[in-house]
């Protein structure tokens, strides 16, 4: 099993632990690419795609981990995109 593929299921379990650093290294293996917005984006992340819908993070400070709403909108999105 590859990083994307154990990426894919450590989010699909929901865990409590995904950081924003696996969250990005996940969409990037999906053809995300970042967008810090400009300079006044503040921690607010957009990742775009040619192919898909925009998904927008909030870049947690200072712990690194996402919470789990932030892990359920990410999960959703790329469900509803059939990307996993």
């Amino acid at each position: 099993m590859g990083q994307k593929e154990k990426l894919i299921a450590k989010l699909k379990s929901r865990p409590k632990d995904f950081t924003f650093t696996e969250a990005e290294t996940l969409l990037n293996y999906l053809g995300y690419t970042r967008s810090d917005k400009g300079r006044t984006s503040g921690s607010r992340v957009l990742f775009f795609s040619d192919q898909h819908r925009a998904v927008l993070l909030h870049k947690p400070h200072p712990r690194k981990e996402l919470l789990a709403y932030q892990v359920k909108q990410l999960l959703d999105s790329l469900e509803q995109e059939g990307l996993i």
